[in-house]
């Protein structure tokens, strides 16, 4: 009897903390489309990002802990990354009234 009770409590379990499931072919609306960011890992001084409509994008970049490490307003495609010491980095981007979050290698 016992081991009835733990297959179904493992079977409720996993059902309930099933992830959502992610549709690589659908884009969200709300994220930047055709966003492009390189070279990444970085290695220079620059990172480059294109998106379809080339608009004024705000930057924010985040360290590992979540603090802001670097604010940026960009009109042209590169992002002066020489502040950065090399790590792991998250990128918020906003264009418009969309946004784009990735991640950022410093080497």
């Amino acid at each position: 009897m016992r081991i009835i009770y733990t297959a179904l409590f493992m079977v409720f379990s996993f059902a309930l903390s099933a992830q959502e499931p992610m549709d690589f072919q659908n884009q969200r609306s709300d994220e930047i489309s055709e966003f492009k960011l390189y070279p990444n890992p970085a290695y220079d001084e620059v990172v480059y990002m294109t998106s379809k409509e080339n608009g004024i994008k705000n930057i924010v970049v985040y360290d590992v802990f979540g603090e802001v490490v670097l604010t940026d307003r960009i009109s042209d495609k590169t992002l002066n990354i020489s502040r950065l010491v090399p790590g792991v980095y998250v990128l918020q981007v906003a264009e418009g009234k969309k946004t784009i979050t990735r991640k950022l290698v410093v080497k």
